[in-house]
């Protein structure tokens, strides 16, 4: 059933969202800084704490893992409806910000799949 892990992911959403507003208020620009990336990371350790505690159920899974799988286009349209043109036309540090997270990311790539998780 669809609806388990539900739950779990509105309790990540609005702790994410509050985080992403409270962080945005500590550096003084009125916005939701991250909030949604928080949300998502949240929700992943949260699952897999559950998981190692044996709290999950088959039903569980599968909803965890929808609600999963439908949260990154959610993510993408979100940020597709921030206003990058303003950012662009505030100078580099944008584009030189994201060109950076990219080449971050892309260079994890190799660290972070040859972590191995252990099954019990």
């Amino acid at each position: 059933m669809l609806i388990y892990g539900l739950g779990l992911l509105a309790f990540s959403y609005l702790a994410g969202q509050l985080f992403g507003d409270f962080l945005g208020e500590v550096i003084g620009v009125q916005a939701n800084v991250g909030g949604v990336g928080f949300a998502m990371l949240l929700l992943v350790l949260l699952h897999n704490y559950f998981q190692k505690k044996h709290w999950v159920k088959s039903n569980f899974d599968e909803g965890i893992g929808f609600w999963s799988n439908m949260y990154i286009p959610v993510i993408v349209a979100m940020s597709a409806s921030q206003n990058a043109l303003l950012a662009f036309n505030h100078g580099i540090l944008p584009i030189v910000a994201g060109t950076l997270i990219v080449i971050i990311g892309f260079a994890l790539v190799p660290l972070i799949s040859s972590i191995k998780t252990t099954q019990s």
